[in-house]
Order: structure tokens, then C-alpha cells, then sequence
């Protein structure tokens, strides 16, 4: 479908604190009411690696319910799944089943083995959906930096073999109807001159600078698999990122658009990355605008 260019500005004053849906739960945090949180569940092994996901769901209603993966950032290096522990029970505390899951890392495995894993996880999803009382026809992703670019690649190549891997259930679909992408970038092509660590994390996750391995930066690069059957997508981005230029939304927003994708820009004013220095109230609305967008196109 069609949408005439949506930007939101939102503007971002200072203050210092971190994205709640960038904290984990510690031992000491209660679980909500009305949700079940579970961890350490294995959904795919490739190469011995045992990797595993943690789970939020309610415990009311009777479903099957709609189902988020989410996926963590740092540099495709770096990062843990139990950073989004806490958006998981907060999704789960509005009617979804929530995963937040590990992946594999460089500089040991290079690109496309995290895209394999994030897809072997949502194929988990459909594969187990009757356990875990999950509408397998309702599946949406969202992620942070690394996470976001992960998250959009599987909202663009659902329908690309060569980076389903090898991670189980073959016979079941990696597509997701929505994602939620949360300032990741578009085009490796164009980030080295933009970003103060693209020089650094790039080559690990793709062996080799841009002279090095330029076309697999292009085909890294979620920008360059956009078609019509692209997932609805909502990019929330500040513009005073230094590791993840906000042009790099916009390019993405506009190629989808142009494909005829739902598309949606959220441009946080004044932001960097992570929006470490958002105030409480912008916060709230960024994630107002998550919970919004998988309720769009997750919940009947």
C-alpha cells in the first residue's frame, strides 16, 4: 500500500538516562502481572554455538497471540539478548509473545551468519507456535543499531534462499509482517564517511573495508533488497547520530515508499544514538510509536 511521506518530529531535550527498552531485567526486578517470562530456550545450533532466546508471555487471553522477535545491538560484535528483556515483558504486557535473542558475532562469523540466525529464530517461532500459543501469521521484529539492520533485513528478503542458512526448520517461512527498525543502518556503502566506527566494525563483520568487499557491503546492505513484498516498516532515528547518519532512514523510508511499502519515519530532533540523552516524556512517545505499529499490523 501506498503512504504519502510521514516525518514525526519529535524534539529530544537532555537528560541522563538510558532507553528503558535498552534495560535487562535484573534478579531483583519483579515480572509484571499477567506475564510468564522464561530464559535460556535453544532455537537453533548452528556450528556447536547453542544459541538461545528468553521469552515474555501473558498469561491472559487465551490467543494464539501475535509475536515480536526482538534483536539486540553492538556493532554486530558486541551485545546481549537480555538487553531487551524488559521491552519483552512490556510487549508481552500488551498482548504479544516476545523474544529477544542472541546471534552469532564477528569478527568469528561475518556477515550473513547473524541474518542467518535472526531468520532460523523466527522460523523457531512458526515451528513451535502451537507450544507456545503464537499466531504464526502474526510475526513482526524489531531491533536497536546492529539490531535494526538485522530486524530490516528480514522485513526485506523473506523471500531470498541463500540467506535462510541452515539453522532448522527448513520448512517453515522467515518472513515477518512488520518491523520496527530503531536507527540501523541502510547502505554500508555510504557509512564510512558518516560514522566515527564504521572504519572499525565494518570490516569484522564483513572482511574487508569498502575497497576491500564492496559488493558485500552492497549485499549487507538491507537499501539494495527492497521490493513491493517488503514488510511495513517504522524507522525512529535521531538526527544527531554519529554512528548511524539519519540519512541513512531517510534512504531506506524513501525506497520503500517508492516500492509501495507502508513506510514511516519517526525523526527524533536533536538525538544521538541510542537517544541516551532523550528526555522521560520523548521516551514514552517513541515507544507509544512501537507499541502503535505492532498493534497496526499485528492484532486484528
Amino acid at each position: 500500500m501506498r503512504c504519502p511521506r510521514t516525518t514525526m518530529p519529535v524534539t529530544a531535550l537532555i537528560a541522563s538516562a538510558a532507553m528503558i527498552h535498552l534495560q535487562s531485567v535484573s534478579a531483583a526486578e519483579k515480572i509484571p502481572d499477567g506475564v510468564v517470562f522464561a530464559k535460556n530456550i535453544e532455537y537453533s545450533n548452528p556450528d556447536d554455538q547453542h544459541l538461545q532466546l528468553n521469552m515474555a508471555k501473558p498469561t491472559k487471553g487465551k490467543g494464539p497471540f501475535p509475536a515480536v522477535v526482538c534483536i539486540h545491538g553492538g556493532g554486530f560484535r558486541a551485545g546481549s539478548r537480555e538487553g531487551f528483556n524488559r521491552l519483552c515483558l512490556n510487549l508481552a504486557q500488551h498482548g504479544y509473545v516476545a523474544v529477544t535473542v542472541s546471534y552469532r558475532l564477528a569478527p568469528k562469523y561475518q556477515f550473513p551468519a547473524a541474518v542467518h540466525d535472526v531468520k532460523a529464530a523466527v522460523r523457531w517461532m512458526r515451528a513451535n507456535a502451537d507450544k507456545y500459543n503464537i499466531d504464526p501469521n502474526r510475526i513482526g521484529t524489531t531491533g536497536g543499531s546492529a539490531g535494526g539492520h538485522l530486524a530490516q533485513f528480514l522485513g526485506v528478503t523473506s523471500d531470498v534462499d541463500s540467506f535462510e542458512g541452515a539453522g532448522g526448520n527448513a520448512d517453515y517461512s522467515s518472513g515477518v509482517s512488520c518491523v520496527v527498525n530503531f536507527y540501523g543502518p541502510s547502505d554500508f556503502t555510504k557509512s564510512y564517511d558518516a560514522s566515527v566506527d564504521a572504519a572499525e566494525v565494518l570490516p569484522l563483520f564483513l572482511g574487508g573495508n569498502l575497497q576491500q568487499q564492496r559488493r558485500r557491503h552492497i549485499q549487507a546492505s538491507p537499501l539494495y533488497w527492497v521490493t513491493p513484498d517488503a514488510a511495513a516498516t517504522l524507522c525512529i532515528h535521531g538526527t544527531e547520530d554519529s554512528y548511524v547518519a539519519h540519512e541513512q532512514a531517510v534512504w531506506l523510508i524513501d525506497r520503500l515508499k517508492a516500492s509501495h511499502v507502508d513506510a514511516t519515519l519517526m525523526t527524533i530532533e536533536g538525538a544521538d544514538h541510542g537517544f541516551r540523552e532523550a528526555t522521560k516524556k520523548v521516551k514514552e512517545e517513541i515507544e507509544d510509536a512501537r507499541i502503535a505499529f505492532f498493534d497496526k499490523y499485528l492484532k486484528p
